[in-house]
């Protein structure tokens, strides 16, 4: 994970996930593959953001809806599917 900061939102710090692979840790020694690749998973979230504005002597918040990356999930990989259908439809 790696920590996103900013000082107008609430919270301030959220933690993100980040890939660390391009492909998949698959097998019982967990090598990994190419065939399938690591792509992030988001998740929808609502966050307050600080307006400019300001009431009672306290800053003025508003909703924002933000996509966090929470994890990693493994993807079959798309140029090997196409090359399959492409070598199937000339034979």
């Amino acid at each position: 994970y790696r920590i996103s900061y900013d000082p107008t939102r609430y919270p301030k710090y959220i933690p993100e996930a980040y890939c660390l692979c391009k492909g998949c840790l698959m097998g019982i020694f967990g090598e990994e593959n190419f065939h399938f690749r690591s792509t992030p998973v988001y998740m929808p979230t609502v966050i307050l953001r600080r307006t400019s504005a300001c009431a009672g002597g306290r800053y003025v918040y508003t909703e924002d809806y933000v996509t966090i990356p929470v994890g990693c999930t493994c993807v079959p990989e798309q140029e090997k599917e196409a090359e399959s259908v492409n070598s199937s439809i000339d034979k």
